[in-house]
């Protein structure tokens, strides 16, 4: 194992510690693997864009003790929300003052567009999994995560993730995100909204106050956390390949902590 396995394995049993975990996944357990064994092997996969049966052989020609990979497969299933949650907090930060929030779709079907091509069919066509996020724009990273398998509006998201990371002085939105209860909530959080305004809609009270400190130039910065959906596709593939929530929430978790890790493959 190299100098640099170790301080990552280093660092995710720090990180372990501080969110006070188990040694173990299971306490009847046979013992056989420690949590942070199925936490590396789970961001390897992501991070190198690999099936569950590669994972485990690459790992293990590096001399990497690693699970199964049926034991692999189960196990995102099992690891708790909260956890994950805790975990990307951990790795982002506590304290975050300039905040955007945006959304953006990953394929839940990920073919050869070369031999879609070559047997002359349609492409596959099946729900796409959505994120929406809160990307602190000073530290590009990812501090809040809500994950759906169905399509629903932008809106719906945003109580969820002010309660997950409420950004202390201000949050950007493009014009998805301008309806009057986002913008009464931010007010009563403190927090100065800095979101496009939609066109033809003036009507709202705390609109128009939260208009007051809106500024065209200062919006373009909202621009950051498309970067940050790019750059976390680049390094870590666009698609997933869970069939139901638990574990497509896991695959985007893993993703977003790998991208706060900053584990470039």
């Amino acid at each position: 194992m190299t100098n640099k396995q170790l301080k990552i394995i280093k660092r995710f049993s720090k990180i372990l510690k501080q969110l006070n975990c188990r040694e173990y996944m299971h306490h009847y357990g046979p013992k056989k693997y420690m949590f942070i064994h199925h936490i590396f092997a789970l961001l390897m996969k992501e991070v190198l864009k690999l099936s569950f049966r590669r994972c485990e052989e690459i790992l293990r020609m590096f001399e990497i003790k690693v699970p199964t990979y049926s034991a692999l497969c189960k196990c995102r299933k099992r690891i708790p929300f909260e956890l994950w949650n805790s975990f990307l907090k951990l790795t982002a930060g506590l304290n975050h003052k300039i905040v955007a929030v945006d959304s953006t779709g990953f394929s839940r079907t990920n073919p050869s567009y070369h031999y879609v091509k070559r047997i002359a069919t349609k492409k596959p066509i099946k729900n796409y999994a959505k994120l929406s996020a809160f990307f602190d724009l000073p530290t590009r990273k990812f501090t809040a995560l809500r994950i759906r398998v169905k399509p629903r509006h932008d809106m719906k998201d945003i109580n969820y993730l002010l309660k997950m990371s409420l950004p202390k002085a201000k949050l950007f939105g493009d014009s998805a995100y301008d309806a009057e209860s986002i913008h009464e909530k931010c007010f009563e959080l403190k927090v100065q909204t800095i979101i496009k305004p939609r066109k033809n809609v003036k009507k709202g009270f705390y609109r128009r106050k939260q208009m007051k400190g809106y500024s065209d130039e200062e919006y373009h910065q909202r621009s950051l956390i498309e970067s940050g959906f790019g750059s976390l596709k680049r390094k870590y593939g666009g698609s997933v390949s869970g069939k139901n929530l638990k574990s497509v929430r896991t695959e985007l978790y893993c993703k977003a902590i790998a991208h706060n890790l900053n584990l470039v493959c």
